[in-house]
């Protein structure tokens, strides 16, 4: 799967996630311990809104602070719609891939910083399907396409902390298990999303 064909994918998979939150699921638990399902959704926008900047040849500097704050408002699934459209077109702008993006820790291909987005995106719309309680299977193709990417950063996410400890991978039977326990989680594991509010 090349790379533009799983951030639409990825993207799709958060995005109908996020259009079926009821308005009493936005203060539920998630996998990310200490992020609401409200948190989980504004991590993705502040993400998404970064896109286009990063894209057009910005430093994290010359953006500054216009993305802090709350980035959702009143209406969160809207704020979602703006920033996710407005990333993807981004991604797909003439010579978009083939350029240098100036990110916190360094300058980066455009490409790698595709790939992180893809697989924050994907692993994030697991963790919105545990927190609303819905399915949260992965389509099988982007699933095996992530784990490939996740194992070829793994020693850097660790390093970074980005994503919990990895698990034991020796029960995984399919690549989204894997997937989500290279990335410190388990699918087998019984997670029941309780209202914090």
């Amino acid at each position: 799967m090349d790379l533009l064909t799983a951030h639409r994918t990825a993207l799709r998979q958060f995005d109908n996630r996020v259009r079926l939150i009821r308005p009493d699921q936005w203060t539920n638990t998630t996998p990310d311990t200490e992020w609401t399902v409200r948190d989980l959704v504004s991590h993705l926008v502040y993400e998404q809104l970064w896109v286009p900047d990063l894209l057009a040849g910005r430093t994290i500097e010359e953006v500054g602070d216009r993305f802090d704050g709350d980035v959702l408002g009143d209406h969160p699934v809207a704020a979602w719609e703006s920033a996710s459209t407005a990333a993807r077109a981004a991604f797909l702008g003439p010579g978009a891939l083939d350029q240098t993006v100036h990110l916190s820790f360094g300058d980066t291909p455009a490409r790698e910083y595709g790939w992180q987005m893809v697989i924050d995106l994907a692993v994030h719309a697991w963790d919105l399907a545990r927190g609303i309680s819905d399915d949260d299977a992965l389509p099988n193709d982007l699933a095996g396409e992530v784990l490939i990417q996740v194992k070829l950063r793994e020693s850097e996410y660790t390093a970074s902390g980005l994503f919990a400890p990895p698990i034991d991978v020796s029960a995984c039977t399919d690549d989204q298990s894997e997937l989500l326990a290279r990335l410190g989680r388990q699918r087998w594991k019984l997670f029941t999303p309780i209202a914090t509010g």
